[in-house]
């Protein structure tokens, strides 16, 4: 069988690349040599044996971007274990839940969520042990049901460079997804997935070099962030930036001029509200690329930032089940308003309701191949098969190409609407929106009027020390669209419901709009349609 480990690939071969003395990690915890992480990764993998860590069985990580993170994340790898990050934005019961399906035999926390844990672990049976950076204090009355290891006690012992003979196909880790559905399921990935982004969007698009230090807006326990945080750095030799607190448009830029970043990460909402906290032109004057992903980047924004901060920004999209990005724009290259092309290592077809091909300029649901696919969901048969497909995978996202091969993003399947009949992409009246100069950021629903028919609602939040007026924005959309395109209605709101990952929840934003464009009280003439 051929051998491969993503920790080898990750750590080992920089060792022999002579990268021993270069920072593997720098930020709030301090710098690592990549000889250093390698020594503590090789410790904590001996003593996660000595504990009983069995190869395939998963370590659930509750854990801050840090190092204890890549440590432990890097060491259950080498050994044949399954690391599975999990959102630090859970309450027990949800990494309680997560911990039951996952059948985690140990729970990797650092000292944030250390009452969250003790609190989980009272409610999963097959749990046997608690891994923390620090010792615990107990929640409430209630001390941990089950052993807690200091990890640092735990990588006190002799180092083992040993490395459990996995292959290419062998499992790596899962990182838990909620999709569209909202119910979380863990995307099994494979070793050589690490391999397949590193190789394809890391060194052909973002070219990351050694000199690089990476920083991420985006948390590393989903596939984005981890990507950005863990995978590209390492696999090049560069610096990841490791910042555990949340993420602010203060914090971010701290970090990036303290620690010298070179390329930044993050999603479209970030980078609004970058802007929207009047950070100075030269905050990221280190940073030579900015990309972005979770969200469609509207043109408009995209003007304002780079406008602004003077970095160029990749939009991309890249989904849990592909590990990262498979469709970006390029250096040089970017076509403000679409997702760009396809990364090399990717193909990409848009399939009608029929599920035959669409030509260029016809909307049409992506799908995507390429070599870094999960192998499927853990324990979801049926789900698993109406994502994977084959050789390909569903997004769920409808897309358009141009006539340059450009794909623009029209929104989720799901989130396209129809208006006097005729499909209205919500991406497009957002960038409508979004380019009047007291929108900061736009959000666009469907909402049923007094006839039960759907038509455009806009959540808006205006930019600081700017006013404007619904029927200013209404008319401004008149202007620059067909009028059935335009919102029936105006909701100025402070900012949005939003998920772990700092994606906007529309489906909440669709319940707050089912009672907007009917009135509560008593008849009324019907809405102008």
């Amino acid at each position: 069988m051929q051998l491969f480990n993503a920790c080898e690939y990750l750590l080992d071969r920089r060792l022999a690349a002579g990268d021993a003395p270069r920072i593997a990690l720098t930020g709030g915890g301090g710098d690592l040599s990549y000889a250093g992480l390698h020594d503590q990764v090789c410790r904590t993998a001996a003593g996660l044996r000595t504990l009983g860590l069995q190869p395939e069985q998963r370590v659930l990580m509750l854990m801050a971007d840090s190092p204890q993170f890549v440590v432990v994340y890097l060491a259950a790898m080498r050994i044949g274990a399954i690391p599975v990050p999990v959102s630090t934005m859970l309450h027990a019961d949800g990494v309680a839940e997560l911990l039951r399906d996952s059948r985690a035999r140990f729970l990797a926390v650092t000292h944030e969520f250390g009452p969250v844990a003790i609190g989980a672990a009272a409610a999963a049976p097959e749990l046997t042990a608690i891994l923390a950076d620090v010792a615990l204090a107990s929640e409430g009355q209630h001390s941990a049901p089950v052993p807690v290891h200091r990890l640092g006690e735990l990588a006190s012992g002799a180092a083992d460079e040993t490395v459990y003979p996995t292959g290419p196909d062998s499992p790596a880790f899962w990182l838990y997804t909620s999709g569209t559905t909202g119910t979380a399921k863990a995307a099994m990935h494979r070793q050589a997935a690490i391999e397949a982004v590193c190789e394809t969007y890391g060194h052909q698009v973002l070219g990351i070099q050694p000199a690089d230090r990476c920083l991420s807006a985006a948390k590393a326990f989903f596939a984005y962030g981890l990507g950005n945080s863990v995978l590209f750095p390492l696999s090049a030799g560069a610096t990841a930036v490791l910042e555990p607190s949340p993420s602010r448009p203060d914090v971010i830029a701290d970090a990036a001029a303290k620690y010298g970043a070179t390329l930044f990460f993050a999603g479209p909402t970030f980078f609004a509200n970058m802007l929207r906290a009047g950070l100075p032109e030269g905050a990221l004057a280190g940073v030579r690329l900015a990309a972005s992903a979770g969200e469609a980047l509207p043109a408009a924004l995209y003007q304002r930032w780079t406008t602004h901060f003077g970095v160029d920004i990749l939009d991309g999209i890249g989904m849990t089940e592909m590990l990262h990005i498979f469709l970006s724009n390029r250096p040089g290259q970017v076509k403000a308003g679409t997702t760009g092309v396809a990364v090399p290592g990717y193909d990409l077809k848009l399939l009608d309701e029929n599920g035959q091909e669409v030509p260029p300029g016809t909307p049409g649901t992506l799908f995507v191949r390429g070599a870094s696919a999960a192998t499927g969901y853990w324990s979801r048969y049926d789900t698993s098969r109406q994502v994977f497909q084959g050789e390909w995978l569903r997004t769920g996202d409808t897309y358009v190409q141009d006539s340059d091969g450009y794909y623009a993003c029209l929104g989720r399947t799901g989130d396209m609407l129809k208006a006097s009949g005729i499909w209205v992409s919500p991406s497009e009246v957002e960038g409508r929106l979004l380019a009047h100069d007291a929108v900061a950021q736009a959000v666009v629903v469907a909402a049923p009027d007094t006839n039960g028919l759907e038509k455009p609602v806009a959540y808006v939040v205006l930019s600081n020390g700017q006013s404007a007026t619904e029927d200013e924005l209404i008319e401004f959309c008149r202007q620059g669209l067909p009028s059935f395109k335009r919102p029936r209605k105006v909701v100025f709101v402070p900012g949005y419901p939003t998920t772990a990952t700092g994606k906007v929840r529309r489906v909440e934003l669709r319940r707050m709009a089912t009672t907007v464009l009917v009135p509560s009280t008593g008849p009324s003439e019907p809405v102008q349609q």
